[in-house]
């Protein structure tokens, strides 16, 4: 299995024990092209974030699906609803490169958010090979890296 980025101090992704796993597989299962969906938890503070839950959406995209993805309203609402029955939020969204680096595109720059976490998978043959974390800042001019803790990676539980 790839490893996240891990590392404490800066801005901070948090992932739930078994996250990170459905979302590899989520994106070996949508290779060649690209695999999406919500992320949801909660803000800890200002810079750090927790992700208890990753649910996959279809990428309702329909050219270009091994270089883009779309989550389509009807799902994005979906999401929402889902996470607020579930006492969380919609934190951010992921999707996967296939045979790309997992670092945002211009395109995923023109079409992100500032408040949300954007995790981003590098599937190379099929297999996911890298995962990192991003939030564009509020200038919406480049995206800021973000530290990933991942729950199987922590000593501490």
């Amino acid at each position: 299995m790839a490893r996240s980025r891990t590392g404490r101090g800066g801005k901070g992704l948090r992932l739930e024990r078994g996250v990170l796993a459905r979302i590899y597989e989520h994106a070996a299962a949508a290779y060649p092209e690209e695999a999406c969906g919500g992320l949801f938890g909660q803000a800890v503070d200002g810079e750090h974030v927790e992700v208890v839950e990753a649910a996959p959406v279809a990428n309702t995209r329909e050219d270009e699906r091994r270089r883009r993805y779309l989550i389509g309203p009807e799902d994005v609402l979906a999401l929402e609803k889902r996470a607020a029955a579930a006492g969380v939020e919609v934190v951010g969204y992921y999707h996967s490169h296939p045979d790309a680096p997992a670092k945002p595109s211009e395109f995923d720059r023109a079409h992100a958010w500032p408040w949300y976490v954007y995790l981003i998978v590098g599937v190379a043959g099929g297999r996911a090979q890298d995962v990192r974390a991003w939030r564009l800042a509020n200038s919406r001019a480049a995206f800021e890296p973000m530290k990933i803790w991942n729950a199987e990676d922590s000593d501490d539980e």
